[in-house]
């Protein structure tokens, strides 16, 4: 029985319709081989004869299985995206047209090697395509690979071309395979051409809001046996709820028995911060791996696609998606969910932006989505400065900022503010500000480490306290503990490790290196330790303490705060503890104090770490003229606190960064 099928051609210069010819089986072979695309091949055979392959002698020499060729074609097949009038956006169609007689050639190819036992060479002679059409094709089965190296080289040498037409870079995009396209999302300057856009949300059911919808997504998920910040999250949330939703789940939330108060009107709130009350509570619920699963399972992923899309204008709203997309992406399990969604071309885009918090973010989603490169992955809190993306640079070790008492991952290492006094001819010879120093000095001048901040909540204040129903969650020991675990997942410990904190952070340090000695688990994170830099850390305490408590009427002291009351029995016998540790491993250490009082509000002014407080005991102690939040912000790049910074990490890791 003869075979037939319709395959689609534009005849050059025409309309660009397309014609459906029938072609029987014996005519396939001529019309694909020599009337798309006549191949003429010279082969050097034992490097005097040469064979020239004209349409005819293929023909006779191989018997095509064009069924074969037929169903790779369907498998294969890139879709346009849209129809054009203009023909050059036809391309694609004409493309496709080659790459199968590209598969064709290559076979018979592969025959004649073998035939005359001669090493096969993967190109094509004279080929009837561009040779950077050949190669797209190559690379992307090679970005499929078996051979991990082979798939990283290929996405690499992808993500490095930057000559091919649109159709192309939407070729990789609608061929390529989730591990590639997420590599590709992790390539420096990558060009967005190489992702899909998100795919089309369906609308909303039953007319319902965005904030409907995500208060039925917040009621779908457990609510029994919750951590307590969960709980607090969630009902503040809900306590925006309408009474039309409220009555469809049967009467009032609650949450350990006590009813939650509406408000008067829904109207009275602004969606963008219902919105953010309820993403707030998602972000909670997105650290407890079932509920991940059950985000998903309700199609949460959409639903913030549908958000983050109507949202551009709000930086709060997309960053509390995209930590609920890096939390999520913990689970393996997830990532084809993820990547469905449409996810990998917004993470893409993200980490361009100038923003340090946003672009962290996203390069956090995607090192945990990037199985392929990465093998460690980043808990909730815990941001990669350096590198962000797939690197060739191999990393020799690992330096670890800790902020302390009401700072954050980025915002404490962010440079000293530029002072607005200044003159406009003095402003523009300022280098660029950089809005996280680790980020781009350090990773600048010492490009072979890794550079990690951590966040975790600090306040001076219950009243303002984010999660206030369980005060031990802001002891220093509890955070020690979480701390430790999350850094643990990250590889800290696996290269030799310098330690940068500021204020209480320093007192987190010299805990978490105590607990850690104690624990054969997390052993290697003390032996690891190289050094560690402490700016203004109140080892004997603090005055903050001291006028908290005194004021107690006015201001509630933070679990925290109470902790750094001066001469506290718990922080000698840390420090004591940390000093028997640290001579005994032979810590570095270098110690920085500020020498001015520091505005804490309108009303009061405190020398925050008094000289004899920054003391140690070990290590050099260096005085700076700047106050408590300046200490570890430098001016510039050349300013004396980052210079001797950053000579300290590359003293004692002379031996690892080499050169």
């Amino acid at each position: 029985m003869q075979n037939s099928y319709s395959f689609t051609k534009t005849e050059p210069g025409g309309s660009g319709c397309e014609a459906n010819l029938p072609i029987h089986a014996e005519e396939k072979k001529l019309f694909m081989i020599g009337k798309i695309a006549k191949v003429t091949g010279s082969l050097i055979l034992g490097g005097f004869v040469f064979i020239t392959y004209e349409v005819l002698s293929l023909k006779k020499l191989l018997q095509i299985d064009t069924q074969a060729l037929h169903q790779e074609k369907l498998k294969s097949y890139v879709y346009v995206r849209t129809a054009s009038l203009n023909q050059s956006e036809y391309q694609g169609i004409t493309y496709q047209a080659r790459k199968e007689i590209h598969k064709a050639v290559r076979k018979i190819l592969e025959t004649e090697a073998k035939f005359f036992r001669r090493p096969f060479k993967e190109q094509f002679g004279t080929f009837d395509g561009e040779d950077h059409e050949c190669a797209l094709w190559l690379l992307l089965k090679r970005s499929q690979s078996d051979d991990k190296e082979v798939r990283l080289q290929a996405v690499q040498d992808l993500a490095n071309n930057s000559h091919w037409h649109d159709y192309q870079y939407g070729t990789v995009a609608q061929t390529c395979d989730q591990r590639t396209a997420i590599g590709l999302a992790r390539s420096k300057d990558i060009d967005l051409r190489f992702f899909l856009p998100p795919p089309p949300l369906p609308k909303v059911k039953n007319d319902y809001t965005i904030e409907d919808e995500l208060r039925l997504l917040l009621v779908s998920l457990p609510q029994t046996d919750l951590d307590p910040c969960v709980q607090h999250f969630t009902s503040l949330a809900l306590r925006e709820s309408s009474q039309i939703l409220a009555a469809q789940r049967g009467g009032l939330w609650c949450f350990g028995g006590n009813g939650l108060p509406y408000c008067e009107t829904l109207s009275k709130i602004p969606s963008e911060t219902v919105e953010l009350f309820c993403l707030q509570a998602l972000v909670q619920h997105s650290k407890v791996s079932s509920h991940c699963d059950k985000i998903e399972a309700k199609g949460g992923l959409q639903l913030l696609q549908r958000i983050y899309q109507l949202r551009k204008d709000s930086a709060k709203i997309q960053r509390n998606i995209i930590h609920i997309i890096g939390n999520m992406a913990l689970d393996e399990r997830l990532h084809a969910s993820i990547v469905r969604a449409g996810w990998i071309s917004v993470l893409a885009e993200v980490m361009k932006s100038p923003h340090v918090i946003q672009s962290s973010h996203a390069s956090r989603a995607l090192a945990n989505l990037d199985r392929d490169a990465v093998k460690e992955k980043y808990p909730d809190g815990v941001y990669v400065l350096h590198p962000q993306y797939r690197s060739s640079q191999p990393i020799r070790a690992d330096v670890l900022f800790v902020h302390g008492l009401l700072g954050a991952a980025f915002k404490t290492w962010r440079q000293q503010d530029v002072d607005q006094r200044l003159d406009k001819k003095a402003s523009e010879g300022q280098e660029e500000y950089s809005q996280c120093w680790p980020k781009t000095w350090l990773a600048s001048d010492c490009p072979a480490l890794r550079v990690i901040s951590v966040e975790y909540d600090t306040n001076l204040s219950d009243w303002k306290a984010k999660c206030p129903v369980e005060a031990h969650r802001k002891s220093i020991a509890y955070r020690s503990n979480e701390l430790l675990n999350k850094i643990r997942a990250a590889g800290v410990g696996d290269r030799p490790l310098v330690w940068v904190s500021h204020s209480m952070g320093g007192l987190l340090v010299k805990k978490m290196l105590v607990d850690a000695s104690k624990n054969p688990e997390t052993e290697k994170i003390v032996n690891n330790t190289r050094g560690i830099i402490f700016y203004s850390v109140p080892h004997h305490g603090s005055q903050l303490a001291e006028y908290s408590i005194n004021a107690r009427y006015l201001l509630f002291p933070s679990a925290e705060v109470k902790e750094l009351s001066k001469d506290s029995p718990a922080l000698k016998e840390l420090n004591d503890d940390f000093l028997s540790l640290a001579k005994e491993k032979k810590f570095s250490v270098l110690s920085f104090a500020e020498t001015l009082p520091t505005h804490i509000n309108s009303m009061i002014k405190l020398h925050v770490v008094p000289l004899e407080s920054a003391k140690l005991g070990i290590g050099d102690l260096i005085p700076v003229d700047v106050n408590h939040l300046n200490i570890c912000k430098p001016k510039k790049k050349d300013a004396f606190l980052y210079q001797h910074t950053l000579k300290f990490i590359q003293d004692v890791l002379a031996q690892e960064l080499g050169d």
